[in-house]
């Protein structure tokens, strides 16, 4: 069973990044980064095809939608599929510094490299993994080619430097 979480998490998590989050999957891994850093709302995240994946993240955002909590609306990529934006009048102020620059510099990074780079933590994290960027790369051979891998491994050492309750491991 689901737990409930206040559908307010979820306005608080896309007005710390800005008012605007592009993509289910990039909520999906900046919720789970917050989470990781000590700054989350209490998700619980597992293991899914696309890096740590959180149902109760789904059920809340879903009902905060169809409650006007947030905003979603879907969008065709110019490939053809869809995707999701998420928004939000931001709440000010922001929480606080740590929480408005994790949130943000996972919302405005690449969506690959975000989710590469949540992926090898949650490896390391909730699995155990002693080398996650490689078991990482194992697992989305085609996500972790041509230098991506590389460009995400920067971008987690970029977010390692915003300091957070608890900061997020080297890997």
């Amino acid at each position: 069973m689901t737990r409930r979480l206040n559908i307010d998490s979820v306005a608080r998590i896309i007005s710390d990044a800005g008012g605007e989050v592009v993509g289910r999957t990039k909520l999906q891994k900046l919720t789970y980064l917050l989470e990781a850093a000590g700054l989350g709302e209490g998700f619980s995240f597992e293991y899914k095809h696309y890096g740590p994946y959180s149902e109760e993240l789904t059920y809340t955002s879903k009902r905060a939608s169809v409650l006007g909590t947030i905003r979603e609306s879907e969008q065709q990529a110019a490939w053809g599929g869809f995707y999701t934006i998420y928004s939000v009048t931001p709440i000010a102020p922001p929480r606080s510094e740590p929480h408005r620059r994790l949130a943000r510099e996972a919302a405005h990074a690449d969506s690959v490299l975000l989710e590469l780079a949540a992926t090898a933590l949650f490896l390391r994290q909730e699995e155990g993994m002693v080398d996650a960027w490689e078991e990482t790369a194992r697992r989305k051979p085609d996500k972790a080619s041509n230098g991506r891998l590389d460009a995400a491994k920067q971008l987690y050492s970029q977010l390692r430097q915003i300091p957070t309750p608890r900061q997020l491991p080297e890997l």
